[in-house]
Formats: structure tokens, C-alpha cells, sequence
């Protein structure tokens, strides 16, 4: 019982680590992912605009865009609008010093000092490292770093001396990916390139919009001292990001479309720069830039507004990404719901360890009581409700942007209830062997088979059949017994009986009971024999034979001369439970059975 209860336990805890570490795996980001995308609310903020390059934008203006392009994008925000900082959430790297479209651009870009853009991280290391040196001393963060983090998998970045001559701030746009739902999850709001520490694109717009180029970092969390933000970190990795979950946003007029804040195509504000160069101005022209029946935009629609330019064109280079939200979720929108994560103070927290492994210990401690409490069907409609509870705790949490793990403990009490209720099925299979076992010591085991086949139906009363009862006893015995002490009394019945049973037994007969040195066996019930009469007479012939062998040993052990006799009856009895309802026993009355006694 010991070794049964310990394998059991032991087999029970590695089901529960395997199960466990595979549904952390390959289960727990996708749980994640859908309590991310289900409960998500609409964003609050006013201030975020997005301005999309989409495929409107290329078919009114020929893709891949020319440098002009972008200038006169950038162009209008400088000009005619008065919005409080923009983010480039485009990718230009090629840029030539003898092409005058390129320095129109770079000019433009200089000019812009509310403007960042952003850079790529690379983690292939370069020989000449002047660019990264011109990086560190005008686009690094002033961090009091007590994070420990010391190394980085990035060494370089994607630039050029031309563009940090230019460009007035630089964020990362470098996007952490999980590993196994490859999906973008958190934001690498840090990222540590050589050995400075650098902002992302959505994190450099927070800090230029207060003003401010100073951090401390620890293990648990960016602070930001001027303005009080503290930004969660989930988690500080070695690979240089520092990373901290993104709460996503719904659009608010839950119109199924892919940007969670106000979106404007930038084909539209081309057209619109394009008209107030010629003239066309909301002074001038003001039924065009009526909102009603807007055609142009007007430009005081951004005032104080944080504007994120970024490009999402059909096809497979376009800047998307594998999202809760979208499997084809703009770069740009993830930008803009980083920073308002920022201005807001609200970010995505995840339950800890200790919240996650209590969960677990209630669910699957709740299913062991009730596998041992309860039947079947009772039992797995408690566990369901308290799993109906449980999701809904999590749903709850998961609104409020709080992720608590439930894959994981689900897991775990499915396991646990499996596990328990073939434990117990097993255990009760064991110990009513046990009991078969214990009981055919007593009963023969034709009729401990009988009784556990007729389990739900036993009470008193039986039948009437024809039958062979055999008596046999030992000739003399009260005598002998009175010669011999108790101990040795039974040692001699014991054997006696012992090497009478199979013999019984080999004959299709059924031992009803020992009375005192005599054996009563019943041949035709409850084994079905038709040539019981002739089986019986061959048993006692065989027992006969046997008591000759056991006395000659005997009387070379220094034994008394034992002789048996063998009576045996045939005819109708009635068989069956003869007692009380609380007390009863399996046996056979009648006159044959009285005769075949007396014989």
C-alpha cells in the first residue's frame, strides 16, 4: 500500500510538471493572446492621430514613394499644424549626398525639432564604429542604470553619419517577438546598442513631449523622474530590451478596422498640403475643409496632437506584425497604443508566479476533494462550476488589464481530475480484490464469484435444484483431539483441508463450509454440471487415496493413525441465502442433505 500510494504521487507530480511546462510552451501565449484581444477596450486618449501610407496613398501616388514625397508629408506638419511631436515610423536608410531630392529630405527632417524618427538596431558587429560613437553622444538616454544589465546582442545600428548629421532625434523601432506564438507582445521601450542605452520611437515622442532625457532603471521598473512615470518591466533581458507587455486597444467604434485611434490616409494630406501651397486655404476656400463635405484636411484638426507617420501597403513587405489584435497589425497602430500605454499609465500586467501556482493549488485542490467526496457526475459538475468562476475572475481581471494565468491551472485540474478519478477507480478495484481475496478465505470462491455478479440484487430466498452433497470427516476425531494440544489440533486440520480443497475443486465442486473436522461440498450449483453425481464419487475416491498419503506421513512424524469417511447424497434441496436481511449465507436445506450427513 505504501509503494502504491508513493509511485501514484510520483507519477501524479511528473504528469503535472510535463503537462505544465508543454502548455507553457505551446499553449500559455495563445491563452494569453485571446484574453488580450477579447477583453480589450477602446482607448481613451483624444490626442493620437495616426497617418497611414496605405494603399490608397499608392495608387493616388506611385509606390515606392520618392524622397519629395516624404518631404511634403513632413512638410505640411511643419508649416501648417502645430502638433505637439510626430513619430516617422518609416524606415529611410538610402539616402545620397549628391541627390538633391535626398537633402531636401534630410533638411526637412532637420528643421523638425518636435519630429523623431526611427532606426534599426543591428546586432552584426562593424569594425568602424564612428556612426554608433555619433549615436551615443546625441541620441543615448542619461540612465542611472541599477538593472544590471551589463550585456546586449546589438552592436550597431542601421544609419549613417549623412542622417545623424540631420536628424534631430532617433527612437528604436525594434519590436520584441515571443518565441513560440511569434507574436508581438510588449514593447522594447529600451534597448541597450554597444554600451548606451537608447529609447524606442514611441518611448523618444514621450520623453520630447516633457522635455526630458533622463531615466533610472532597475529590475522592476523605468522610472522616469521628472514626470513621475514608472513603466513596468516584465522583463529585462540580456539581448539588450528592456521589455514591458502592450496594452492593446479596440477601435472605439467597434467598426472591425485595423487602427485602434483616429487614422488619416496620407494621400489625403498630400492633397491637402498640396492645395494650401497653391492658395487653397480653410480662409479662402472654406466649404472644402468643411467636415461635412471635407475634401481637404484642415490643419488645425492636429493641434497639440502626437502624430505617428507610418506605412501599411498590401503584400509581404509591408511594416506589419502578428498581434493579439491582428495578424496583420500595423506597425504604426502598435506605436500609437505604446504611447498611449505612456501617457496614460496604464499598461498590460501579468499575474506573478506566486498568483499563478495559487490558482493551480485551488483548482486542482478543490477537484481532489471532490473526486473523494463526491460520485462521478456530481463531482464534474462542481469542478465545472468552480472552473465557471474561476474564468470569469479571469475575465474580469483581463478587462482591467491584468492577464492572470488560467491555461495552466485548467491544465493542471484536468489532470488532476483524470489523474484522480482513475486513481480512485484503481484503489477501489484493489481493495475490493482485497476483499474478494480476505471473504475467499471464508467462502468458497465459486460463490464469492456468485455473490459479487448478483452485487445489487442479494437478499434472502434461492431455489430448488438437484444436487450431490458430499460429507466427509475424520473417524474418531474428538478422541484424537482430546490427545493433542489446540495447536496441534489445527495443524492437522489445516493441512488436511489444504490438500481436500483442490481436490474439490478439480471436480467442479464448491467447498459450503468446514464444520470442525468435517468438509461439506456441494457438486451442480452454483457450478452447472450435469455429471456432478458421478464427479462427486470420483472427488471422494481421490480424498480417500489422499488421507493414505497423509497417513503414512504422518505416522512417520510421529502423528496419530487418521482415517476419514465419506458420505455422499444425491437429490432435490433448496439452495440458496438463508439468514436475515443483515445477516445472511449462501447454503443448501433438505433431506438430502441430511442423509447424505448421516452417510
Amino acid at each position: 500500500n505504501k509503494w502504491f500510494y508513493i509511485s501514484s504521487f510520483l507519477i501524479y507530480l511528473f504528469l503535472t510538471v510535463s503537462f505544465s511546462l508543454l502548455t507553457l510552451m505551446f499553449v500559455e501565449s495563445y491563452a494569453n493572446s485571446f484574453l488580450i484581444s477579447n477583453f480589450a477596450k477602446a482607448s481613451n486618449s483624444q490626442d493620437i492621430v495616426e497617418i497611414v501610407i496605405d494603399d490608397k496613398s499608392i495608387r493616388e501616388y506611385k509606390w515606392p514613394w520618392a524622397k519629395s514625397m516624404y518631404t511634403e508629408l513632413l512638410d505640411y506638419f511643419h508649416k501648417y499644424t502645430d502638433a505637439k511631436v510626430i513619430g516617422l515610423d518609416v524606415n529611410i536608410t538610402s539616402f545620397d549626398k549628391n541627390n538633391s531630392s535626398d537633402i531636401e529630405l534630410l533638411k526637412q527632417i532637420s528643421k523638425m525639432k518636435n519630429l523623431v524618427v526611427g532606426f534599426t538596431p543591428d546586432q552584426n558587429y562593424k569594425s568602424d564604429n564612428s556612426i554608433l560613437k555619433i549615436f551615443k553622444s546625441k541620441y543615448a538616454l542619461k540612465v542611472n542604470n541599477n538593472s544590471g544589465i551589463t550585456g546586449t546582442n546589438y552592436n550597431d545600428v542601421v544609419s549613417s553619419s549623412l542622417l545623424a548629421d540631420y536628424i534631430p532625434n532617433y527612437g528604436s523601432v525594434k519590436l520584441p517577438v515571443a518565441r513560440y506564438s511569434k507574436e508581438v507582445l510588449s514593447a522594447g521601450n529600451i534597448i541597450k546598442v554597444g554600451d548606451a542605452f537608447y529609447p524606442s520611437l514611441s518611448f523618444k515622442m514621450y520623453m520630447l513631449a516633457n522635455g526630458t532625457n533622463e531615466i533610472d532603471l532597475n529590475s522592476y521598473d523605468i522610472y522616469v523622474p521628472k514626470t513621475g512615470l514608472k513603466i513596468p518591466i516584465s522583463f529585462a533581458n540580456y539581448d539588450g530590451l528592456v521589455s514591458t507587455p502592450i496594452r492593446f486597444y479596440k477601435d472605439a467604434a467597434n467598426l472591425d478596422i485595423d487602427y485602434s485611434h483616429p487614422t488619416v490616409s496620407a494621400s489625403f494630406i498630400i492633397d491637402t498640403y498640396r492645395a494650401l501651397q497653391s492658395g487653397v486655404t480653410p480662409k479662402t476656400d472654406p466649404e472644402l475643409y468643411d467636415i461635412k463635405n471635407i475634401k481637404y484636411l484642415n490643419p488645425d484638426l492636429f493641434k497639440d496632437k502626437v502624430v505617428f507617420i507610418g506605412a501599411n501597403i498590401s503584400g509581404p513587405t509591408a511594416d506589419v506584425h502578428k498581434t493579439p489584435m491582428n495578424d496583420r497589425h500595423a506597425g504604426v497602430d502598435i506605436q500609437a497604443s505604446i504611447y498611449d500605454n505612456l501617457t496614460s499609465g496604464s499598461f498590460l500586467t501579468y499575474a506573478g508566479i506566486g498568483v499563478n501556482f495559487l490558482s493551480f493549488i485551488v483548482l486542482s485542490l478543490f477537484a481532489f476533494i471532490v473526486i473523494l467526496r463526491s460520485k462521478l457526475v456530481r463531482g464534474l459538475l462542481l469542478i465545472l462550476f468552480l472552473d465557471i468562476l474561476f474564468l470569469t475572475l479571469v475575465a474580469i481581471f483581463a478587462l482591467n488589464g491584468h492577464i492572470l494565468s488560467y491555461a495552466v491551472p485548467i491544465v493542471c485540474q484536468l489532470v488532476t481530475t483524470i489523474f484522480g478519478y482513475s486513481f480512485k477507480f484503481m484503489s477501489e478495484n484493489r481493495n475490493k480484490e482485497k476483499i474478494k481475496q480476505a471473504m475467499g478465505k471464508y467462502l468458497s470462491q465459486d460463490i464469492m464469484k456468485n455473490v459479487v455478479r448478483n452485487i445489487d440484487d442479494l437478499k434472502l430466498g434461492g431455489k430448488r435444484a438437484v444436487v450431490t452433497v458430499l460429507f466427509s470427516d475424520i473417524r474418531g476425531f474428538t478422541s484424537l483431539s482430546e490427545k493433542m494440544s489446540a495447536e496441534e489440533v489445527s495443524m492437522i486440520l489445516n493441512e488436511y483441508f489444504a490438500e481436500m480443497e483442490p481436490i474439490i475443486s478439480k471436480y467442479n465442486g464448491v467447498i459450503n463450509k468446514f464444520i470442525g473436522d468435517a468438509v461439506m461440498a456441494l457438486f451442480g450449483e452454483p457450478i452447472q454440471d450435469s455429471n456432478h453425481a458421478q464427479n462427486a464419487v470420483k472427488c471422494a475416491y481421490e480424498m480417500l487415496k489422499k488421507v493414505e498419503y497423509l497417513r503414512e506421513k504422518w505416522l512417520f512424524e510421529g502423528k496419530p493413525k487418521i482415517e476419514i469417511g465419506v458420505g455422499i447424497n444425491t437429490g432435490e434441496v433448496f439452495i440458496g441465502n438463508i439468514g436475515t436481511e443483515t445477516r445472511m449465507e449462501y447454503t443448501v436445506i433438505g433431506d438430502t442433505v441430511n442423509l447424505a450427513s448421516r452417510i
